[in-house]
């Protein structure tokens, strides 16, 4: 077995901010001379919680790591840090992982944390969890085992390259949690706060832990989580009725003029994209020509200028710049780099299609860079019926396959592979790229993940991508990172990796309120 160290760099990430020249512009992070303050209340709003079963959720995450935690966490560099793991082993033929628990990890009912509660969460997911993140993933354990309280070994069926990225997101949930055989309805975690009085789309009130491992944290007494879709958070962090918050750019601006408040950027970015029905697309959507004018209209660098101001990048690629998964080669080759209006009329005349005959059924969430690109679609004469929703209503809209296009942006990941999987024929939540089914575009990121070195892990990578483009599954408009204001009264706090509020270096449990 060979050890990895404390911090697996998996790739080289983006340093957030400074890759896309927001470092500069932007205040720092809060920092206090003084001793952690106890008490208070912290009031925040960013991703929602759209169920109280941990191994359920289709992408609000922003919330549920507050009270479950998982074997290993995401650290500000991208890097992969112990968590519930003390440290990790992995067998020289990558098929092996020997996982050493952290001695003295409670639950929140204070039953002590055991191998056993982690191979149960690993069977739970693979037997009883048909979606989510790890529905693919573990389909190739073999066996996990508990050979003795503090150990779990974890055997795979061939090599896999992302198992120790999205163990990050297996999170730990105790057996003995109401509707642990079903759905859970109040999970019991490890987390420094705990699962507390939840109205969907309202609140989540997450008391603090007193029993956490991590003697002394958190310092917070709970954390007030706001799920409200509709709510200014503007207004509400100018008034102090919220103290942390994710926000646009151009509210961001005028936040962190006042004084009172920061901004910083989640280290690693969102991307944007626009999707076809790749399910049961409808004529004429179903001719790559088609789909090639589509692209063509799409002016990118407008685009990502209206979403990210001078800050947006734009490529064809699902990472950006930066990244040890950015490809060089296809970015340059982008035929799609700048808009062509011409090209985009001829294709269409090739294929017989009259725009102004035909109207394009394009689904979104309540953004307001979506119309962006539907009056581009408008410059050629195409009718559009732009359905704008909610998350849930998104969701459940698109997984019905009776539209046409959809403009949408996926945020920050633990793994790349998080971000193929989801093109992947039985990947979990593929609505957003249109429920792609291409079994070679399966069989080269398998390819990837089973590579045992990282030239060739991306070199699949890469050509699986080379088919999204070729085929025109979704076209990448480009990618900006997610911002997070926090009032200068919030101490201790930085924005990590991912949208995660708490992991093994930082977050929620090391935050306190100055006086």
């Amino acid at each position: 077995m060979r050890s990895a160290p404390r911090s697996v760099n998996r790739r080289h990430v983006l340093a957030g901010a400074a890759a896309l020249g927001l470092a500069a512009a932007l205040p720092g992070p809060s920092r206090a001379a003084d001793a952690p303050r106890r008490g208070g209340v912290l009031k925040y709003a960013t991703l929602g919680l759209d169920t109280s079963d941990p191994h359920r959720h289709t992408g609000s995450i922003g919330v549920q790591q507050l009270y479950v935690e998982a074997l290993t966490s995401i650290g500000p560099d991208g890097g992969i840090e112990p968590f519930l793991a003390e440290s990790f082993d992995i067998s020289e033929d990558g098929k092996t992982y020997r996982f050493t628990l952290r001695d003295g990890v409670t639950f929140h009912d204070g039953a002590v944390l055991t191998a056993a509660d982690v191979v149960a969460n690993i069977e739970r997911v693979k037997t009883r969890i048909s979606g989510g993140w790890l529905a693919s993933a573990m389909k190739l354990v073999d066996a996990a085992t508990a050979p003795d309280a503090r150990t779990v070994v974890v055997s795979l069926k061939e090599p896999y390259g992302p198992l120790l990225g999205l163990m990050s997101e297996l999170w730990i949930v105790s057996p003995r949690s109401d509707g642990w055989t079903d759905t859970v309805r109040t999970p019991i975690g490890t987390g420094p706060f705990r699962f507390g009085p939840w109205q969907p789309k309202v609140r989540l009130t997450a008391p603090a832990h007193a029993g956490y491992w991590r003697a002394g944290m958190p310092y917070l007494e709970a954390v007030d989580c706001d799920l409200r879709d509709d709510v200014d958070k503007a207004l509400a962090l100018r008034a102090g009725d919220l103290h942390i918050a994710n926000v646009t750019r151009d509210v961001a601006a005028q936040l962190a003029k006042s004084g009172e408040i920061a901004v910083r950027p989640l280290k690693d970015t969102s991307w944007y994209f626009l999707s076809f029905n790749n399910r049961k697309p409808r004529p004429p959507f179903d001719d790559l020509r088609v789909r090639r004018a589509i692209a063509y209209a799409m002016d990118k660098t407008a685009f990502m200028r209206f979403v990210a101001g001078d800050n947006g990048v734009v490529t064809n690629q699902m990472v950006a710049p930066g990244n040890v998964y950015f490809d060089q080669a296809q970015h340059d080759r982008d035929a799609h780099a700048r808009p062509d209006l011409d090209k985009a009329k001829a294709l269409l005349a090739e294929a017989g299609v009259k725009p102004a005959e035909v109207r394009i059924e394009l689904v979104s969430w309540q953004e307001s860079y979506p119309q962006v690109a539907v009056q581009m679609l408008r410059r050629l004469g195409f009718q559009v019926n732009h359905v704008a929703l909610d998350d849930i209503g998104t969701q459940k809209r698109l997984g019905q396959y009776d539209w046409d296009v959809t403009v949408i942006h996926s945020g920050p990941r633990a793994d790349v592979f998080l971000r193929y999987v989801r093109l992947m024929s039985d990947g979990p939540n593929p609505v957003l790229w249109g429920g792609v089914q291409d079994p070679e575009f399966d069989r080269l990121v398998k390819a990837a993940v089973a590579a045992p070195d990282p030239a060739g892990r991306k070199a699949s990578y890469t050509a699986a991508w080379q088919r999204v483009i070729d085929n025109y599954y979704t076209v990448v408009l480009g990618h900006a990172a997610d911002l997070i204001a926090f009032r200068r009264q919030v101490q201790g706090y930085d924005p990590g990796f991912t949208w995660s509020p708490n992991w093994a270096s930082g977050g929620l449990a090391r935050t306190w309120l100055a006086g």
